[in-house]
């Protein structure tokens, strides 16, 4: 193989890879899906309106809501990069992954847990009840396509723990400053659970959940190094996701 079609081929599929991405395939495909699913939900917001759509924030007061906005932006990088075969904004796409996926994990986690304890801490009795389609395509599904788009689209994530702990605590602190914001104009917290709890209470639960987002990037980046068969180490990536030279 030539250098010109070795290098051709690592842009179109990173050693750790299992599928070709981008690609005008299972990639394009995969991203479309997402996409067409997102649309949906943020059009059940509008079709569906609550007392939340007049409100400070509109429903971006819900984390749900942010995660959506950023997978959608992944999604929406990843379906260029999937048409135009471009490396670098598919190498866009893998940057908003970092965040995207272990965000979409962290609120699949918190809203079904929660709502396995009591549906009363993220549900407010004052909304309608939401339609189970809508459930799943604002707190399942995100994070069932990108954890998918991750293990077989992607190369691998090559963020350490320190930056990850960072990043997890910026999130998780700079979202509380804007649910106070929105509580300050609109009298009212998105998720009843804020309104339950003093705030000690709140640092712990926003410490956790940064402690959870920062656990998930690792256990994400465990599985991704288990279905593809070889350790980030095995091949040496670099802080960009790409191979080091001379492995």
């Amino acid at each position: 193989m030539s250098a010109a079609s070795a290098a051709d081929e690592f842009f179109r599929r990173h050693p750790l890879q299992r599928v070709e991405s981008p690609s005008r395939g299972l990639s394009f495909v995969l991203h479309l899906f997402g996409l067409a699913s997102y649309a949906y939900s943020f059009a059940y917001l509008v079709l569906n309106p609550n007392p939340v759509n007049d409100s400070y924030g509109w429903h971006f007061q819900y984390l749900t809501i942010l995660g959506l906005s950023l997978a959608t932006g992944t999604f929406i990088m990843g379906l260029i990069a999937d048409i135009t075969l471009s490396p670098r904004i598919f190498a866009y796409k893998n940057a908003l992954s970092v965040a995207s996926t272990p965000m979409e994990v962290v609120i699949s986690i918190l809203y079904w847990g929660l709502r396995l304890i009591d549906e009363r801490l993220v549900l407010p009795t004052w909304a309608p009840p939401i339609a189970t389609t809508a459930d799943l395509s604002f707190h399942l599904i995100p994070s069932l396509l990108l954890t998918l788009d991750l293990l077989l689209f992607s190369p691998p994530y090559s963020i350490t723990f320190l930056p990850t702990s960072l990043l997890s605590l910026a999130i998780a602190f700079g979202y509380w400053f804007w649910v106070e914001l929105c509580f300050s104009h609109n009298g009212f917290y998105p998720y009843p659970i804020f309104a339950q709890l003093s705030t000690p209470w709140r640092v712990v639960l926003f410490a956790g959940s940064a402690a959870v987002f920062t656990g998930s990037t690792e256990g994400l980046k465990g599985v991704y190094g288990w279905v593809n068969g070889r350790g980030i180490e095995e091949v040496g990536v670099d802080g960009r996701g790409e191979v080091k030279k001379g492995q």
